[in-house]
């Protein structure tokens, strides 16, 4: 399927959403709000994925959201312009995503990057939230995921100031996990494999038990996590693993 913002490859077990408006900074719009949401859901449906990429065009992750798209709705049609669908769904796929963030990561853009499980950033991106600057705040889980990421107090000071901060102050404050010279495709592609070998059987549950924990907290989460850890039992990647494991030979792993 052709996209109109973004261009959507799946290649060797990983699929990369790449954002597609570099005229605007890739910054994010109606259209593609749908046309992401539409990739996403095609990778969640897709069993031969097992690690996804996202990134910007042209040198920018995102710019942010789109003011012109904004500056005329009412509450009720800014309710419905909000990312939070498509980026609930990116914190939901079964899978690892990583963010590969280059030039600007702000405001809608950054709250995409906080939806993924990894954030690789360029030494010479830089990250914020200026939405107090246009008489709004983050609205699409930035206000949400950024105090789990980086604490309270700091992330009250990204987003009551509308600071831009710069690669190394975003890995020294938590905020991205990984700085590198150049162009972070490359580093998040190889990370992206290195998942790809592991068993998405496991893999997958071990995102879900996390994810479940990070929010519901450790007492309700250790059940969870125990159900699905025993559960894991069942599946042919468990007993491949430890077969090979025993045999001192490379698993290969099938996502069952």
């Amino acid at each position: 399927m052709d996209y109109k913002t973004i261009k959507f490859i799946t290649d060797s077990h990983i699929a990369q959403i790449v954002l597609n408006r570099p005229a605007s900074l890739n910054a994010l719009n109606r259209d593609m709000w749908h046309d992401m949401l539409d990739a996403v859901k095609r990778t969640a449906a897709d069993d031969s994925v097992r690690a996804v990429v996202i990134s910007g065009a042209d040198g920018n992750f995102a710019a942010g959201g789109d003011i012109a798209d904004m500056v005329d709705l009412t509450p009720l049609e800014a309710a419905r312009f909000v990312f939070h669908p498509v980026f609930n769904a990116i914190e939901d796929l079964p899978v690892p995503v990583i963010a590969a963030v280059s030039g600007y990561a702000l405001g809608g853009g950054m709250e995409l990057a906080l939806a993924c499980d990894f954030r690789i950033f360029s030494e010479t991106a830089s990250a914020g939230f200026p939405e107090i600057n246009l008489g709004i705040f983050p609205g699409a889980g930035g206000t949400q995921r950024l105090p789990l990421l980086i604490g309270l107090s700091r992330a009250k000071e990204l987003i009551f100031t509308g600071q831009r901060i710069d690669a190394r102050k975003a890995l020294e404050w938590g905020l991205c996990d990984r700085l590198v010279a150049g162009d972070p495709l490359p580093a998040a592609l190889e990370m992206a494999a290195n998942f790809a070998k592991k068993s998405p059987v496991a893999l997958k549950a071990a995102k879900r038990v996390m994810n479940f924990g990070a929010i519901r907290g450790m007492r309700a989460s250790i059940p969870f996590e125990e159900e699905a850890w025993a559960g894991i039992f069942s599946s042919e990647d468990q007993k491949e693993g430890m077969r090979a494991f025993l045999e001192k030979r490379k698993p290969a792993f099938k996502g069952k």
